[in-house]
This record gives structure tokens, C-alpha cells and sequence, in this order.
């Protein structure tokens, strides 16, 4: 499977690819039709971005919509997560003495999202420590119940997590977070296209992802949904020709015929939208692949590597196997010089793969997509094996 489909991918034949989660890899006919809506567009720009922009901008909406389980209207297309996750950031009305309640598993973009929030509002961030490994969903949830306070005005979970490549069950959290008044605010940015998302049945007040990761759609291309209710508190971190002064109740009609939520995001002046244009083309790849059979195959083989590297170091999962991303694996090394180890790595073995420190582990995080190999993770487990073992004699002889 995985040689077949390879061929179907840019990547270059001299790497062993296995970091798909940072930026995602487009399949050949995706980018095909990314090429198209391009072409297009320098065919006749003004009446590409002129006369027809709001038209096409739609329907990517329209079809990403069903796969993710809302509705159009509640979703606007944007260049990534972090775009859509600073407009709900910098939109809601904090003051001094509210709290932001989130997790030691952030993004660190993120991170300094609300950090920069708490500056200009003096809010302040909570951070509890998720229980590791973790094993159930009470735990989890315990965890964040138990941080909230009256002064909480926001949970900003991640869905996946990107250090740690940990599948949050967050239902539960978000729908305490709802009795209580809290606004929830999900960072979904590894999460559309790596498991089956019903934004709807997950109730979250607002939610970012990216369509370029597991969804294989091109660079460039993300979407922010917001409840209905809700999308009048966000304002756009850009004014321009989508702006409106009027009301921006439900129901109110924006510049260019949509609510003024999707008007005053989507439509800010002079850009390229093709990778946004191009999501039909990336959803229509992988229904005609099965992709989800292929997600299936990637996760018995991120999981099976994953277990033959414990074995190898003695160290503990982060997680038991159904709290970690299906095709992603933060792995557990012994500790080491991570900067060393990332260069051995792509330098003597051509593996481009993350190696990090997180608190006090170090971590090699394998992404696993379905132009990878059971050979290319062989690779991975003998270098990993050979170099920590170079590197602890070097170690000893210093």
C-alpha cells in the first residue's frame, strides 16, 4: 500500500519523510487542483478576486462543513489554526483578574497567543498538569474540573496535542465548561483528517483546524468555526472590504452577502486562496483512496513502532493507545542532547523527524502517513538504537 502510494506524493525519494504532523505532504492531484484555482486566477485576476471571490470562497465551506458536521454558516476559511485561534483570543472581553484554564501540552504559538491576550488585558493563564501516562478520561477531566474557578472566562484545550501527540477527550470538559458559563476554545490544528470530527456532538464554543495536515489539502488552507450564538463577539484581525459597521446579531447580512462573520474574515484585501480553494479536491482524494482504511493501517504501524522503541528503551507511553493520535507517536527516548540526535538523524540516515525536550523527557515524534513504510520505520528504530548508544559512550568518555 504504502509504495503505492508514495508515488502519489512530492515527497523526495532520498528522505525518509516521517514528520508529516509540522506540515502535512498533498498528494499529486491535490496539488494539481491547487495549480488549477491558481492558473485561474492569473487568467483574469479582477474578475477572479473581484467579481467572483465570495462565490468560490463558499464552497469549500460547503463541503468541509459535511465532513466536519455543522454548518456552512458556521465556519470561514482561513491560512492556519493559529490565525483562527488569535482571532477568538484577541475578540473576547477579558479584564484583570479573569483566567484562561489550560494544560502543560500546549502549542507553544499558542501559548504566547494568551500570554500576549494577558499583557493587553491582564487576564492570566492557568496551567494544570494532565496525569501521565494517561489512561482514562475521568482522570483528564478531573484534572481540568477541578481547576476551574469563578474567575475562569476560558478553556483552551488542544484536541491533539503537538509535543505530545495525545488524543484529549474533551467532551466532558467543554460541557462543564458550557454550565459554567466558560467559553471553550479548541486548538484543533492536527486534528481534521486524523480522526472523524462532529463539531456539533463535540459542543465547543470555538474551533480551529487545519485542513494542510492530515487532510492533505495544500499549505494555506484552515478553517475557525464559532456557535451561531457566538460568532458576533469575533472581529477580524485585519479590517478591509469585508468589515461592516452593521449589527452583527444572527441573522445580520455582511458586505458581501454572507454574516459578517464570514464576510469581515474571509474577505481582507489582495491574497492567493487557492489552498483554500482546493479542500473539495483534497476531501474528494481521499474518499477515492478510502483514506480512512489507509488512517487505519498508519495507526497499527505508528503503534507497533512505537512499541518496539519501548521495548528497546524500558521507557513508558505517554498514553495507553486510545488517548494518542492515531498516526502521530511522541516516543520516549533516554536522555540525550536533542539537537545532536535530530541533526545525527537527518544527516546520517536522511530522517526528517522531531526530536525535542518536553519538561523533563526527551521525545522523537513519529508521524505516520500512507506514503510511509514498515521498512522506513525499521530504519527509524535502528538509528535510534545505534545513535543513543554512539551518544552514551560519548557521553561516558567526556
Amino acid at each position: 500500500m504504502s509504495e503505492n502510494l508514495a508515488r502519489q506524493f512530492l515527497i523526495a525519494e532520498d528522505v525518509v519523510f516521517l514528520n508529516h504532523g509540522s506540515f502535512g505532504a498533498c498528494p499529486r492531484p491535490v496539488f494539481a487542483a491547487y495549480q488549477d484555482w491558481q492558473r485561474e486566477l492569473e487568467r483574469q485576476p479582477v474578475e477572479f478576486l473581484g467579481r467572483k471571490l465570495t462565490q468560490y470562497m463558499a464552497g469549500p465551506r460547503v463541503v468541509l462543513a459535511a465532513e466536519l458536521g455543522t454548518s456552512a454558516d458556521n465556519i470561514v476559511g482561513l491560512t492556519n489554526a493559529t490565525a483562527g485561534l488569535n482571532i477568538v483570543a484577541q475578540s473576547l472581553e477579558l479584564k484583570p483578574g479573569d483566567q484562561i484554564l489550560t494544560t502543560d501540552h500546549e502549542y507553544s504559538a499558542l501559548e504566547k497567543t494568551w500570554a500576549y491576550v494577558c499583557r493587553k488585558t491582564g487576564a492570566e493563564v492557568v496551567s494544570v498538569s494532565v496525569p501521565l501516562p494517561l489512561t482514562t478520561a475521568k482522570a483528564f477531566t478531573e484534572t481540568l474540573v477541578a481547576g476551574m474557578t469563578e474567575r475562569t472566562k476560558v478553556l483552551f484545550l488542544s484536541h491533539i496535542t503537538s509535543p505530545t501527540a495525545l488524543l484529549f477527550p474533551i467532551e466532558a470538559a467543554i460541557a462543564e465548561a458550557r454550565k459554567r458559563g466558560i467559553w471553550s476554545v479548541i486548538d484543533g490544528a492536527h486534528t481534521p483528517g486524523h480522526i472523524k470530527l462532529d463539531l456539533e456532538a463535540i459542543g465547543a464554543d470555538f474551533y480551529a483546524g487545519n485542513c494542510h495536515k492530515w487532510m492533505m489539502a495544500p499549505k494555506g488552507s484552515a478553517f475557525l468555526y464559532a456557535r451561531p450564538e457566538l460568532q458576533g463577539l469575533l472581529n477580524p484581525l485585519v479590517i478591509s472590504h469585508g468589515w461592516t459597521a452593521q449589527s452583527k446579531e444572527p441573522g445580520a447580512v455582511g458586505a458581501f452577502g454572507n454574516s459578517p462573520f464570514i464576510d469581515e474574515i474571509e474577505m481582507q484585501g489582495t491574497r492567493d486562496p487557492a489552498a483554500w480553494l482546493a479542500v473539495g479536491a483534497a476531501l474528494d482524494y481521499r474518499r477515492e483512496n478510502d483514506w480512512w482504511d489507509v488512517s487505519a493501517h498508519c495507526q497499527a504501524l505508528a503503534q507497533d513502532t512505537a512499541r518496539r522503541l519501548a521495548a528497546i528503551t524500558g521507557l513508558a507511553a505517554l498514553s495507553s493507545p486510545e488517548f494518542c493520535a492515531p498516526q502521530m507517536v511522541a516516543m520516549p527516548i533516554p536522555d540525550c542532547d536533542v539537537d545532536w540526535l535530530k541533526i545525527a538523524l537527518i544527516e546520517q540516515y536522511s530522517i526528517e523527524i522531531p526530536v525535542f525536550r518536553w519538561q523533563d523527557r526527551c521525545i522523537v515524534r513519529v508521524s505516520v502517513q500512507g506514503y510511509n513504510s514498515k521498512g522506513q520505520m525499521d530504519v527509524l528504530i535502528d538509528a535510534l538504537s545505534n545513535l543513543l548508544e554512539l551518544h552514551e559512550s560519548a557521553a561516558r568518555l567526556a
